[in-house]
């Protein structure tokens, strides 16, 4: 009899865990999905991007082109709807630098960057990908680059780009930052 009772405990220990468990297991990939979902905020040097596990063909499957030179592939598809686009991308690259001149970021010369911004469709910035163009030795120096990445995931974090759309939506870019 008490045997029989230590079964039956034993059986309902057990699955009360597996209920647990499967509780544990439905939350955590309801939390990634938000997560994922409603976007990351993460500025990256397009070297980085792979070390940290972020998939820039991935992010090119979820996030359409804000133009192409097909149109039917483009989010933006008139040239009304593309000239706003670039009106806003260039007030991004315009507030960015207010931004790191507000924080005192100075470039010590002119600097060439290539950009590559995923939009989610309300606006905001989910990754803003960069590399440093030109040769090696006229790249910031370290300390000057971790610093504007620092600075750019500050300010992407709630920054709402001018547009918005129907859809996950990416444009990219080149810039020149220059030295005030």
């Amino acid at each position: 009899m008490i045997e029989k009772k230590q079964n039956s405990v034993s059986k309902i220990y057990g699955i009360l865990k597996k209920n647990l468990i499967n509780r544990f297991n439905l939350a955590l990939i309801m939390l990634i999905s938000f997560h994922l979902s409603y976007g990351q905020h993460i500025a990256l040097t397009f070297q980085d991007t792979e070390k940290q596990g972020i998939s820039i063909k991935h992010l090119d499957s979820i996030y359409k082109n804000a133009v192409n030179s097909d149109t039917a592939l483009a989010i933006f598809k008139t040239d009304t709807e593309q000239e706003k686009l670039q009106q806003s991308y260039t007030k991004l690259l315009k507030d960015l630098g207010s931004y790191l001149s507000k924080n005192n970021f100075k470039w010590e010369k002119k600097t060439p960057c290539f950009n590559k911004v995923y939009f989610n469709n309300d606006g905001s910035i989910d990754y803003f990908l960069y590399i440093f163009r030109g040769n090696t030795e006229d790249n910031p120096s370290e300390s000057k680059q971790k610093e504007f990445q620092r600075l750019l995931n500050l300010f992407i974090k709630d920054y709402k780009f001018a547009l918005i759309a129907y859809t996950k939506f990416t444009q990219c870019g080149g810039a020149v930052y220059l030295p005030e």
